[in-house]
């Protein structure tokens, strides 16, 4: 799903945590689930803006809390296809930490970039921060993007990594920011499997991540 789990993860024990770490990062294993997660069409690094969603199709719109950014790095290929891909995949990934702070799990985003198992995990993970009395802040960094396209060009592989050493907890209640130090790393490795529906959006349909992954780190 998207980030932040590396603090979170910790409040979820058992059946809940296997359950959960696949979308957003999630414990340090390797999972199957949605993303979060969170991209490109919210408020993303100048340094680092992720591509531009392809015309034609409307996408909702996100925008991000002052308190939250999301870094992209590296995002854009050159190639038109693939940075079609990834764009949608960054707007996957912001829609994800949108509802995730407004707490709805019913976030049009969701539904529009998330089908199959990866959507009803990007709702179980969106609900178990509101089950925790959490939300986040903070700066989160994608970087290393690596599309892989099939030969019919409407199914892909996206590889990519983040930092999420600048992102915290927040408690969904009081405000207060945990700034405790984790002993989990804060880089982990997504390799996700998106489908191009009949609207042309590039929709996550499964997605696994591996936290600590020697890939990212460095």
């Amino acid at each position: 799903m998207s980030r932040r789990p590396r603090l979170f993860v910790r409040t979820l024990t058992g059946a809940a945590v296997a359950l959960l770490v696949g979308g957003c990062g999630g414990s340090g294993g390797s999972s199957a689930g949605d993303d979060s997660a969170a991209a490109g069409t919210g408020k993303a690094g100048s340094a680092s803006a992720s591509p531009s969603v392809s015309a034609g199709t409307d996408r909702p719109h996100v925008t991000l809390p002052s308190d939250v950014t999301d870094e992209y790095a590296g995002w854009r290929t050159g190639d038109a296809a693939k940075d079609a891909v990834l764009a949608d995949v960054a707007a996957r990934i912001d829609s994800m930490n949108d509802a995730i702070l407004r707490g709805d799990t019913s976030a049009p985003g969701l539904s529009f970039y998330y089908r199959d198992k990866a959507l009803s995990g990007a709702v179980a993970w969106i609900q178990a921060y509101l089950d925790a009395d959490l939300s986040f802040t903070g700066t989160t960094r994608y970087y290393a993007p690596k599309v892989t396209l099939a030969s019919g060009r409407t199914t892909a592989t996206v590889l990519y990594c983040s930092d999420e050493s600048k992102g915290f907890n927040k408690n969904r209640k009081t405000g207060k920011v945990d700034r405790t130090p984790s002993d989990q790393s804060p880089y982990v490795l997504y390799d996700t499997r998106v489908e191009k529906n009949d609207s042309g959006v590039w929709q996550t349909t499964a997605l696994t991540s591996h936290r600590g992954d020697k890939a990212c780190a460095g």
